[in-house]
C-alpha cells in the first residue's frame, strides 16, 4: 500500500517522525482510556459510591480527549505535507508534459493525461493523507498496547501476538488479489477517459460519416468493461473486509472465553481481565483501519505510480548552444546527417538515416503515406523529439534542436490548432504577447475573420474555446494563421497537414491567406494535398521512416520513381500537375 518513493519528497521523514511520536502518545492514551474505564466499571460493580470514582471518570475523559487530539494533530501535521506534495507533482507534471512534447500525449492519451493531472492528483492527495497515518498507526499503536497486555496476562497476550501475523498474511493474499483487480479497473478507467475525449472531439466527424450510432456501441462496451472491473474490485474489497472482521472478532471472542475461564478459576481478577478485554479490540483497530482504507486508496496509489513513472522518464533538458542573434536569415543553413529516432521501447526506429539540408527561406514539403514519419520529423525539427545522429547549423554541430536559441524562432500550425478557454485576445497573442488591439484586428481581417469577429458580443474580450463560444475547424485554422501573422520575428514555420480536415473550398480560401505568410520564412509543410507542391522549393518523399527521394517537383517527375506512384495513389484528393 505504501509507495516508498513518497519519502523522496522534502519533509517526508520529518512528518514520519511527528506521526510516530503522536501515534505513541495516542497509544498510551488508549491504554489509559481502557485502564480507567475498566477501573470505573469494576468500582461500580463493587457498589462503591459514585463520588469515589469521579477521579477515575475524569482521568478516563482526559485520556479520551488526548486520543482525539492526537488524531486531529496527525491530520494537522500531514495535510500541509500532502498539499505541498500535490502542488509539487502538479508543477512537475506540467513541466514534464511541456518538456516531453506532444508525443507523450499521443502515447498516454489525452483523456488519461487530463485525468491524471486533475482527478489523479486529487486521488494522490487522499492517498498520502490516509496511507501515512494508517501505516504509522499500525506499526506503533498495537505494540504499545501488546506490551501493556503482557504485564496483565502473558498467555492471552502471546495469543494476540501470534494471531496478528496470521491476519496480516491473509490480508496480504487478499490485498494482492485486490491490487490486480484495481489495476484492471484503473486501466479500463484510463481507457474510458481516452475513449470519451476522442469521441467528443470526433463527434461531428462521426455524425457526418453516419457512424455515431455504431460508435455508441463501442462506448457502451468500454463503459461495461469498466463497470465489470469496478464490481470485481468491490467483491474482493468486501470479501477482505468480511475476512478481517471475522478473524478479529473471533480472536477477541477467544480471548474473552479464556479470560472468563481464568476468572472462574480464580487465576485472574476482574480488573485485569476487563482491562484486557477492553483493549483487545483496540489492538486490532489500526490494522482494521488500514485494511478499510487500503481499497479506498488503490486508485491514488496507481495514480501516484503513473505520475512518478512519468516524471522518472529520461528527458533531455533544453540547451542554449544555438546562436541566431538576428533570427533565421537567408544565409543560415540546417543540416541533418544520419539522424535516427525511436519512440520509447519500440522495436524499430520511427525515423532512420535521415539526411536533409535546407538553407535560407526555403519552402520544404514533406509527403508520404500516413505513418511514414512526417509528423515525427516535424516534432524532431521543432525540438520535441530528440534523436541520434549529426545536426549542424551553419556548419556548427549541435546536440539536438531542443535548444532555446532554435525554438525561439519556431512557430507551428497543426491540423487542429488548440483553442484555449480564454479570451480571443489571449488566444491570438500566443506567440506575440505585446501585440496591440489594432494589430489583432488587422490580423483577423487578413485571415478573413472580420465578419465573424464583428458578430462577437465582446469582440476581443469574448471567451472562446471549450465550455464557451465554439469555433469551427476553418475558424480555428484561421486563428492559427493569425497567431503566426502577428509574430514577424520567428522565421521557422512547421505545418503538420494544417488543411487535412478541411473541404477543398475552405482550403482554397485559406491557401490564399497562407502563401503570403511563407515569404521570408523557412517552411516545413507536411501534407497529403499535392496541389501545394507547386509552391514548394524542395520536396521530401518519406516512406516507412526514411527519406526515399528529395528534390524539386520537376526533378521528381523526371524519374519514374516512388513519388510518381505516390502521386497517382493520392490523385483522388488532388492533382499535383493541375
Amino acid at each position: 500500500m505504501l509507495d516508498k518513493r513518497i519519502f523522496k519528497f522534502s519533509g517526508a521523514r520529518q512528518v514520519l517522525v511527528w506521526l510516530t511520536l503522536l501515534a505513541g502518545i495516542q497509544g498510551f492514551a488508549i491504554i489509559g482510556q481502557g485502564r480507567f474505564l475498566s477501573r470505573t466499571i469494576v468500582a461500580l460493580w463493587q457498589g462503591k459510591p459514585f463520588a469515589t470514582i469521579t477521579n477515575l471518570i475524569i482521568i478516563f475523559a482526559l485520556a479520551y480527549v488526548v486520543r482525539q487530539l492526537m488524531t486531529v494533530a496527525k491530520e494537522y501535521v500531514l495535510t500541509p505535507f500532502a498539499d505541498r506534495v500535490t502542488q509539487q507533482l502538479q508543477q512537475a507534471l506540467l513541466t514534464k508534459y511541456t518538456t516531453l512534447g506532444p508525443q507523450v500525449i499521443a502515447s498516454e492519451g489525452t483523456g488519461k493525461s487530463v485525468t491524471l493531472l486533475l482527478e489523479g492528483l486529487t486521488k494522490v492527495h487522499d492517498y498520502i493523507s490516509l496511507v501515512l497515518i494508517k501505516t504509522v498507526d499500525m506499526m506503533v499503536i498495537p505494540w504499545i498496547i501488546l506490551a501493556y497486555l503482557y504485564t496483565i496476562h502473558w498467555e492471552q497476550a502471546t495469543f494476540l501476538l501470534f494471531i496478528y501475523p496470521v491476519i496480516v498474511l491473509f490480508m496480504i493474499i487478499l490485498g494482492l488479489a485486490a491490487q490486480g483487480k484495481a489495476d484492471r479497473e484503473y486501466e479500463t478507467f484510463n481507457q474510458l477517459s481516452n475513449h470519451f475525449i476522442d469521441s467528443m472531439r470526433g463527434l461531428t466527424t462521426l455524425k457526418q460519416l453516419g457512424l455515431s450510432k455504431k460508435y455508441a456501441d463501442n462506448i457502451f462496451e468500454v463503459s461495461e468493461q469498466h463497470r465489470v472491473a469496478v464490481v470485481n474490485t468491490l467483491k474482493i474489497a468486501i470479501l477482505s473486509t468480511f475476512a478481517l472482521d471475522f478473524f478479529t472478532t473471533l480472536s477477541i471472542a477467544i480471548v474473552a472465553v479464556f479470560l472468563g475461564l481464568s476468572l472462574l478459576d480464580g487465576q485472574i481478577s476482574l480488573l485485569p481481565a476487563l482491562t484486557m478485554l477492553v483493549l483487545a479490540p483496540e489492538y486490532f483497530l489500526p490494522i482494521r483501519n488500514f485494511a478499510n482504507d487500503y481499497h479506498a486508496t488503490l486508485n491514488g496509489k496507481n495514480s501516484l505510480a503513473d505520475i512518478l513513472n512519468l516524471l522518472d522518464q529520461t528527458t533531455i533538458a533544453p540547451t542554449s548552444q544555438i546562436a541566431l542573434p538576428a533570427g533565421w536569415q537567408q544565409q543560415d543553413q540546417l543540416t541533418l546527417q544520419d539522424v535516427n529516432f525511436t519512440y520509447g521501447n519500440a522495436a524499430h526506429a520511427t525515423l532512420a538515416d535521415i539526411n536533409l539540408s535546407v538553407k535560407g527561406y526555403q519552402k520544404v514539403a514533406l509527403i508520404g503515406e500516413s505513418g511514414s514519419g512526417k509528423s515525427t520529423l516535424l516534432n524532431l525539427l521543432g525540438g520535441f523529439n530528440v534523436g541520434s545522429g549529426s545536426i549542424q547549423i551553419n556548419q556548427a554541430p549541435v546536440a539536438h534542436l531542443r535548444d532555446q536559441g532554435w525554438q525561439i524562432n519556431v512557430m507551428t500550425l497543426p491540423q487542429k490548432p488548440y483553442i484555449f478557454h480564454a479570451t480571443l485576445r489571449d488566444n491570438l497573442c500566443f506567440y506575440s504577447q505585446t501585440a496591440t488591439d489594432d494589430q489583432l484586428v488587422q490580423a483577423l481581417q487578413t485571415v478573413g475573420l472580420m465578419t465573424w469577429f464583428e458578430q462577437l458580443p465582446s469582440r476581443l474580450d469574448t471567451i472562446i474555446g471549450e465550455g464557451a463560444l465554439q469555433v469551427s475547424g476553418g475558424q480555428a485554422q484561421r486563428l492559427g494563421l493569425a497567431r503566426i501573422l502577428l509574430d514577424d520575428q520567428r522565421r521557422i514555420l512547421l505545418l503538420d497537414e494544417p488543411t487535412a480536415h478541411l473541404d477543398i473550398e475552405t482550403e482554397a480560401l485559406l491557401k490564399e491567406k497562407m502563401l503570403p505568410l511563407f515569404e521570408h520564412k523557412l517552411v516545413f509543410f507536411a501534407t497529403h494535398r499535392l496541389h501545394w507542391l507547386k509552391q514548394m522549393d524542395w520536396i521530401v518523399v518519406m516512406r516507412q521512416g526514411k527519406i526515399v527521394e528529395q528534390g524539386t517537383l520537376s526533378d521528381l517527375y523526371a524519374h519514374d520513381s516512388y513519388f510518381v506512384e505516390l502521386e497517382k495513389a493520392m490523385r483522388g484528393v488532388t492533382d499535383a500537375k493541375s
